[in-house]
């Protein structure tokens, strides 16, 4: 029984490691190989190897991409946070039986294709959308106002899309906090902010960082967001990689931005990591 047990553990690694080099390593190390190519307009990349792929990174028009596509993704990452944080709390003060309702809720759009969801957001903030028609019946507002086409559109389609990312790390955390910290904390005196600021937030602090990358990380590349509610005009690094691609058939560079942007994430997910690591050993030393 224990030789079947270990054997069909080897079977297991084996598939898992076969699937990361084949659909995980191989991909990004030809997409990193092709990165140092020259374009070709024939073969889309041919030889000689060249840096200048990525010595175009550096040029201000890409570096301003760059920074509109943080910029939003931090803002949707922070507009995600305030308001995940107090859904995931709820869902772990509400009657247990409750629970598993809410998380159907919370995964329910996932079975529905991003890029359908999409096109229904772009119905409902359009000029005679849903939105525009509710304002204008409760009077909030005299006529129509335009959100398509706009850095507004495409945050409001990150965060719906991207929301329940937030959610269930925070819920994973929150659920596993001490009460009887709170419960002490309060025989003490402190008041429900210093509570929350200094029991709570620092002990649920890797859910929210978790939640964080896993809204931010995806939110920079996510092209069919900025195409369907941003227009021309709102652009994401993900919709220059698709550009360098599709349009104008430059592979190299398209490659050497998508090796960028992963840099970056590591970066970010290295941060990540030390923080953690930091904020552990300040736990333990507390």
């Amino acid at each position: 029984m224990k030789m079947t047990t270990n054997k069909f553990q080897k079977i297991t690694v084996g598939i898992i490691f076969a699937w990361l080099i084949f659909f995980v390593f191989a991909p990004n190390f030809l997409v990193f190989i092709v990165s140092f190519l020259s374009k070709d307009v024939s073969n889309f990349y041919a030889l000689p190897f060249t840096f200048e792929n990525y010595a175009r990174l550096f040029e201000p028009l890409y570096g301003t991409v760059v920074w509109n596509s943080l910029y939003m993704s931090v803002i949707a990452t922070v507009l995600c946070l305030v308001i995940g944080y107090p859904f995931a709390f709820i869902m772990t003060k509400i009657n247990e039986k409750y629970r598993p309702f809410l998380m159907f809720l919370l995964v329910l759009p996932f079975w529905t294709n991003s890029l359908i969801r999409i096109y229904g957001m772009k119905v409902f903030l359009g000029v005679k959308g849903i939105l525009n028609e509710v304002l204008l019946s409760l009077g909030l507002i005299n006529e129509p106002i335009r959100i398509l086409n706009t850095e507004v559109a495409v945050i409001i389609g990150l965060v719906y899309l991207l929301l329940p990312f937030m959610i269930l790390p925070l819920y994973s955390a929150i659920e596993k906090l001490d009460l009887r910290l709170l419960e002490a904390a309060k025989d003490l005196g402190a008041n429900a902010f210093q509570r929350f600021v200094r029991i709570i937030i620092p002990l649920t602090m890797p859910g929210i960082v978790s939640g964080c990358l896993l809204v931010l990380l995806p939110a920079m590349g996510m092209f069919y967001v900025a195409d369907l509610l941003g227009g021309a005009k709102v652009l994401l690094v993900g919709n220059v990689i698709k550009s360098e691609f599709l349009v104008s058939r430059n592979w190299p560079f398209g490659a050497a931005i998508s090796i960028g942007l992963t840099i970056l994430m590591a970066l970010l997910i290295f941060v990540y990591y030390k923080a953690n690591k930091l904020l552990n050993k300040k736990v333990e030393l507390e």
